[in-house]
């Protein structure tokens, strides 16, 4: 059956659906998620998003038509049976449920939170055609914490295979790699630079979006009941090398998910003022060293008037934890809203709680006062050309508009690209112009013999499900080339 005919019968099938006597909720709107007030979660750290309870989980999953040609599953990166534990939430048989996503994924209760749906599985969703997508996202979540609660574990491999693999991070790529291994029945150890595992989930991930001791902390010890061993503390490049993995220490294969974690800068004058951040430092600050606590060792500058220069996630993100801290805070970016790269969901909760949007607006200069702290930043007005390499529209000084924003602190955040200490320790691994590692898509495998990697450390900085779906890649790369395919 091809896709245009799914459509049309799925189509015929909400009509039927929605005009039965008995069907009493309305099918085309989705069921609300209970948030915190945006006036008082603009103050704490605590959660934004409360999600479902058993009852509106249900009543959600009720809105799935359990489509024979499912676009959703498509529309997935790790290519979870979405019909199949939706019909399970229909039926109330969570652990079903829990067990049909952990097929697929090792992070469902992070993936329920922080993934862009609304472009993915959601965005495919049939029954977005007349109405509002099923909230994919939000069953997933409401799923992987249910089973949290009630203490449930994924299952393991039944039979070990009696060969080593080295996964190099702890973020989402190497997790979930780490995790389809350890099902595989391969004998799996993560090597993580940082003193706590979790790449990204743990250092860039606020807390009020991705909590760490109730999510993160838990996804992490669910991949570990499988077996996994996580070795904190290990900078791979300087504690040990790839080749000493290899050659050593008996791993017959490594899979390279170390992330993007070196921060890019626009290259104008006063950069290095004090009180400019990269946003990989402000977040880190605050999310893995809890410098958000007044009462933290290493606390971070609560600047008043506070400037974050970007317009993705990771810039929602800081500025969100910067009003938090007691800024007025300020979104910078060059371009208008239609073309924000962040998510519509985070723009919108960014707005509710407060942050001020300066959009066509481009910094040329960070100002400096007598003692090097930044003063002020001096900004020019932009406007729309023609569309760029990217397909947006390229945005264009507009002369005489050049002003001074009165702020403080400055975050930028502007992306970020892959540490080169571990491809420049290894010999033979081949790395493009942006020091991206080069690596098969459909599975990983790098220029070098045995050596797989995927996530940010190929890409550059994307998404938690990307990468996750790089690390799934990886895995089943490493599984043939370890059984001679």
């Amino acid at each position: 059956m091809d896709v245009v005919t799914a459509i049309n019968n799925c189509l015929l099938q909400i009509n039927d659906e929605t005009m039965k006597g008995e069907r009493k909720m309305d099918v085309l709107n989705k069921i609300p998620v209970r948030e915190q007030d945006p006036m008082k979660r603009a103050t704490n750290f605590e959660e934004v998003c409360l999600g479902y309870n058993m009852e509106e989980a249900m009543a959600e999953a009720s809105r799935c038509i359990n489509c024979k040609n499912a676009q959703c599953v498509k529309g997935c990166p790790v290519s979870i049976n979405i019909p199949g534990f939706i019909q399970e939430v229909k039926e109330g048989n969570i652990e079903a449920a829990y067990q049909v996503i952990s097929e697929s994924s090792a992070l469902p209760a992070v993936c329920g939170r922080v993934c862009p749906q609304e472009s993915q599985c959601e965005g495919k969703c049939i029954r977005g055609i007349k109405g509002d997508p099923v909230s994919i996202g939000k069953l997933e979540r409401f799923v992987a914490d249910w089973a949290c609660e009630q203490g449930i574990k994924p299952e393991g491999a039944k039979e070990k295979k009696g060969k080593k693999v080295a996964v190099i991070g702890s973020g989402p790529a190497g997790l979930t790699c780490a995790g389809d291994l350890a099902k595989m029945g391969y004998d799996v150890t993560i090597f993580e630079a940082l003193h706590e595992a979790g790449g990204v989930l743990v250092y860039g991930i606020p807390e009020f979006r991705l909590p760490k001791k109730a999510v993160v902390a838990k996804e992490i010890e669910n991949v570990k009941s499988l077996g996994v061993k996580i070795e904190t503390n290990v900078v791979v490049g300087k504690s040990v090398t790839i080749d000493e993995l290899l050659e050593e220490e008996g791993f017959s294969a490594v899979f390279i998910g170390s992330g993007a974690g070196l921060p890019k800068f626009m290259g104008i004058p006063g950069e290095n003022a004090n009180g400019v951040f990269s946003a990989n430092e402000y977040l880190t600050r605050s999310n893995l060293m809890k410098a958000f606590d007044e009462n933290s060792t290493t606390p971070i500058m609560r600047g008043k008037k506070v400037a974050v220069v970007g317009g993705g996630n990771v810039a929602m993100d800081a500025a969100r934890t910067a009003l938090r801290l007691g800024a007025e805070t300020h979104i910078v970016y060059r371009r208008s809203e239609e073309e924000l790269p962040a998510r519509v969901e985070e723009v919108h909760h960014a707005k509710e709680e407060g942050i001020i949007f300066d959009l066509l607006t481009n910094p040329v200069e960070i100002l400096k006062d007598e003692n090097g702290w930044v003063c002020g930043m001096k900004c020019v007005q932009m406007e729309l050309g023609e569309p760029d390499a990217s397909g947006r529209r390229r945005p264009v000084v507009k002369e005489g508009s050049e002003f001074i924003m009165d702020v403080d602190t400055v975050i930028m955040s502007l992306g970020t690209s892959p540490n080169p200490l571990i491809s420049s320790t290894t010999e033979g691994l081949e790395v493009n112009k942006w020091q991206c590692i080069v690596a098969d898509e459909e599975f990983g495998k790098t220029s070098k013999e045995g050596v797989y990697a995927g996530g940010d450390a190929v890409t550059g900085a994307a998404t938690v499900i990307l990468a996750m779906g790089a690390g799934k890649a990886g895995a089943k790369g490493i599984d043939e080339y370890l059984n001679g395919k």
